[in-house]
């Protein structure tokens, strides 16, 4: 497909419009939403697959991080228990790795590359390789208003450690391998980036801006219809009021400073101190961008490796999550299972919207990783949950084991996700076969 027939294939989609506001439909059964030419046994209504990587650093729990059986009577360890809702639509993956992450043995080594698998450099140079989001963004991301969205919960650390820079700690998303892509971490400029024609142009509500519109698309529609467009709108009034609200509670969860008070007036920063909220709200944005079709493909980065954020939510509020993690003590149990938890809440709200005969959630692929197996860089094999059902071709309730198998490439997992969103490369970082299992 060429550039100009992707523009002229967007600009069919029927959208919601106001003043320097666009809002692309959740998907109707009235209205041929998404714009698509039929394309073999696909209409123009079918529900599009979408991809998202969410990402934890410093691995999990060492003895927790498990699952066997199959189906509705798949067992799951401790950390997954938040999960157990979800285990007929997962795949429960162990024993797959990444070579070139072994390299370095430490934190920023082993995250650089998670979704390219790429060698990387080190000595003050910084290369990696375009991760999965990013390629299939060039290549499947052109008929959508935003490519990829990229957020984030924590800021990116620019320092070095062991000769590697750390950025590789604080960025899985690569454009190129060079270029790791911005990730934004303010809920506010995320949300404008799916509605306003210009990220924060001025401070009119996004919904009131196409209520007029709303009101003359809705008279158009079935009942049923109707009711799916009203919860939509409510879901976006709800994230609207409470990206308005964040930040006011004052509670400071990451990087301590020397003054147990400030000294001068909290400045109006924008972002959430209340990690907890922060990253709900990154979850609902996710949600909302998938739900309109307005993206198809986001990374979420609910925090950096060699992380610095404390959970007073919690209530271990003693210790950062890096120091924490070389421990198994009940409040590291806790700390991942509130990770857990984000994955949950975005599965859930994903499989309650209806696309036709399948959820948004059968519609998707949701990988949920991190860059060890456990907080003592255990890196030989990596931590791998993926749900969602891909459109209709990854069969859930089950688990894979790759751990005594010669081609255990994570980038194998990733040619077969490729796969599943019709794009077909014949190798990708150091794998040249898909996972035929997936």
């Amino acid at each position: 497909m060429n550039r100009n027939s992707s523009r002229q294939q967007f600009s069919r989609r029927r959208m919601l419009r106001g003043l320097g506001v666009t809002m692309a439909l959740p998907w109707l059964e009235s209205l041929p939403v998404w714009g698509e030419e039929p394309r073999g046994k696909r209409v123009a209504s079918d529900a599009p697959v979408r991809l998202a990587v969410l990402f934890s650093g410093n691995g999990f729990h060492s003895k927790e991080w498990w699952a066997r059986g199959e189906g509705r009577q798949m067992e799951l360890g401790k950390v997954l228990a938040p999960l157990q809702d979800f285990r007929e639509k997962m795949l429960f993956v162990q024993g797959l790795f990444n070579a070139e992450a072994l390299k370095g043995n430490i934190h920023s080594s082993q995250t650089g590359n998670l979704l390219s698998g790429a060698p990387l450099a080190s000595g003050g140079e910084i290369r990696s390789g375009t991760s999965i989001d990013q390629l299939l963004a060039q290549r499947y991301g052109s008929s959508t208003k935003v490519p990829s969205l990229v957020l984030g919960c924590e800021k990116s650390n620019p320092s070095v450690h062991k000769n590697y820079s750390m950025l590789y700690s604080s960025h899985i998303s690569w454009s190129s391998p060079t270029s790791p892509t911005p990730l934004e971490i303010y809920p506010a400029l995320a949300f404008d980036r799916l509605f306003k024609d210009e990220v924060n142009k001025g401070d009119q509500s996004v919904l009131d801006a196409v209520l007029a519109d709303a009101g003359s698309l809705r008279r158009g529609i079935s009942t049923s219809d109707q009711r799916k467009l009203d919860e939509y709108l409510d879901s976006v009034r709800d994230v609207e009021q409470r990206i308005a609200n964040a930040g006011k509670k004052g509670e400071l969860q990451g990087w301590r400073p020397t003054l147990e008070k400030p000294n001068m007036a909290r400045p109006a920063d924008g972002i959430p101190q209340d990690i907890a909220e922060h990253m709900r709200l990154m979850a609902d944005i996710l949600v909302l961008g998938f739900q309109t079709d307005t993206t198809r493909i986001t990374t979420l980065k609910l925090n950096n490796d060699h992380s610095s954020l404390r959970f007073p939510n919690l209530g271990v509020d003693y210790m950062i999550h890096h120091l924490l993690s070389h421990s198994d003590t009940p409040d590291w149990l806790k700390v991942n299972q509130f990770f857990l938890e984000q994955l949950a809440y975005i599965a859930r709200k994903l499989d309650a919207i209806q696309e036709g005969p399948r959820t948004l959630l059968d519609n998707s692929m949701i990988l949920y990783c991190s860059s060890m197996l456990t907080g003592n860089h255990e890196a030989r094999q990596l931590p791998v949950v993926l749900l969602g059902g891909g459109g209709g071709r990854i069969k859930g309730g089950r688990v894979l084991t790759y751990n005594d198998k010669p081609d255990r490439q994570m980038c194998r997992l990733y040619l077969s996700m490729m796969d599943k969103m019709e794009v077909r490369l014949p190798r990708f970082g150091d794998a040249a076969a898909p996972l035929d299992e997936v």
